[in-house]
């Protein structure tokens, strides 16, 4: 299933209107080396200590393996860590290539997958290699003790091959090795526009053919799960990271767009968080999900990358009290108002799986037009993407038997891809409107930032005008 998931995204076909070689964030082929093992070892080696990898190596071996590098340092929701395995292998006599797998942990249960607790696997300790360099027991096992100031232990675990990195090191040794220009052009249509330190976790495949300068991508969720807002903040490091300014669109009421904007300008202090979350969205009686800890993470995060440079912006689109028809247009006219100063911008836009569709009508109201449909008309390179999932959990509102609105922790029925995000295109749209899906695992839900009314994320207190109204 895994395998011809991935498969039907390498076969995607590139956008009409796209007129650069670049085609995705993610190679769909392996970088091979002209020279034998012995020779392009040393060069690579000598890539990872210059760009500030400690890492050791198994005696004998052309492997080596980083220690925990910390990304997002003092966040208290988005930190996260990330090592490399690296290991050289013989592709023929006088050929070779890299196979380097990059292993995340995080506090955040985003990266959590059915079964991380549990070590599937066998030991992978011979009498040839004694420390079982590159097992996954052996590293499982060596994440969970003392090893220089780096030892982490996570909430969760997620670990692939980055070709992205392999083609990153092809870059920087082939030449020197070859002694020619000519060599770096065998490389295939991946750019990376901003060498950055910056880790956006593994390479979203297909996320490169809409994430584009002037395109808007809509993205239909299901609210209250910790893997979209994920989803959204890799999306937005990886777009960035590519020299494209990016700008994100989320189902808030337009009333926090002054708070969002000053919380992203901010140092991320306890005062900061305090005044974005004094808001009355993040205090409702009834959270749908679009006020969760995982909403939290992706602000959190978009404001990390702002301070390390990045072009990143965020704005809020919805409008309440409005409801059905008046409030799809608002949402549309907000969105179409921000792309109108965004035209060099790649915009990334989610809400509910209602308003994306690009289809007029629903079951109960044929002449229902979503906010998707009305951009369409109005806009240019518009796209919606509809939310695939495996089967998990969602903080979900829906009526009971008393026909009362019931707020919590509900099970998701889903269909498994595999672990690793990415994004599919159908030939067209179907006939929900959609252009294609954007797949995010197996999904877990995620609480209200603020529990019961009183705390906002990231610890700091704030004082609540008890005459402030709820959304």
């Amino acid at each position: 299933m895994r395998r011809m998931a991935f498969g039907c995204v390498l076969l995607l076909v590139a956008l009409s209107g796209c007129t650069s070689r670049f085609i995705d964030f993610a190679p769909d082929e392996e970088a091979i080396y002209d020279q034998p093992i012995e020779e392009v070892w040393p060069l690579v080696r000598t890539y990872f200590s210059e760009n500030g990898f400690t890492f050791r190596e198994a005696p004998g071996t052309a492997s080596l393996e980083t220690e925990w590098r910390q990304e997002f340092a003092g966040s208290k929701v988005a930190a996260h860590w990330h090592r490399y395995l690296v290991i050289a292998k013989p592709e023929g006599p006088h050929r070779c290539k890299l196979v380097i797998t990059r292993t995340a942990r995080s506090a955040n249960k985003a990266l959590e997958v059915a079964g991380s607790d549990l070590i599937w696997g066998v030991d992978g300790r011979t009498l040839d290699d004694p420390s079982g360099l590159g097992s996954a027991v052996a590293m499982d096992a060596e994440a969970q003790q003392s090893w220089g100031d780096n030892n982490i232990v996570g909430e969760s675990q997620q670990g692939a091959r980055d070709m992205v990195l392999e083609w990153k090191v092809f870059r920087k040794v082939s030449p020197v090795l070859a002694q020619s220009a000519k060599k770096s052009n065998a490389t295939p249509d991946v750019l990376v526009m901003k060498d950055s330190g910056i880790e956006c976790g593994l390479p979203i495949l297909g996320l490169g053919k809409l994430a584009r300068p002037g395109n808007v991508v809509l993205l239909g969720e299901l609210h209250g799960t910790q893997e979209v807002p994920h989803f959204l903040a890799q999306s937005a490091c990886q777009v960035a990271t590519q020299g494209i300014p990016v700008t994100v669109g989320l189902e808030v009421p337009d009333a926090n767009q002054a708070r969002l904007e000053t919380f992203l300008a901010s140092e991320g202090k306890e005062e900061d968080w305090a005044k974005l979350m004094e808001s009355p969205f993040w205090r409702s009686p009834y959270p749908d999900g679009r006020n969760s800890e995982g909403v939290v993470y992706l602000i959190e995060a978009l404001r990390k990358l702002r301070s390390q440079g990045l072009d990143v912006k965020i704005f809020a689109y919805d409008r309440p009290p409005l409801e059905g028809d008046a409030r799809e247009e608002a949402m549309a006219r907000k969105v179409m108002e921000v792309a109108g100063q965004s035209q060099k911008r790649a915009m990334l836009v989610v809400s509910g799986n209602l308003h994306p569709r690009q289809v007029k009508g629903l079951p109960w109201n044929p002449d229902y037009r979503p906010m998707g449909h009305r951009l369409a008309s109005l806009l240019p390179n518009v796209f919606s993407l509809d939310v695939a999932y495996n089967s998990g959990s969602a903080w979900i509102c829906a009526l009971n038997k008393e026909q009362k609105l019931d707020c919590g922790v509900k099970p998701t029925k889903g269909q498994d891809n595999g672990d690793r995000y990415f994004v599919q295109l159908f030939d067209g749209k179907n006939a929900q409107g959609y252009h294609g899906i954007f797949y995010v695992g197996t999904v877990s839900a995620s609480l209200p930032a603020v529990h019961q009314g009183v705390e906002p994320a990231g610890g700091a207190q704030a004082t609540i005008p008890s005459a402030e109204p709820s959304p």
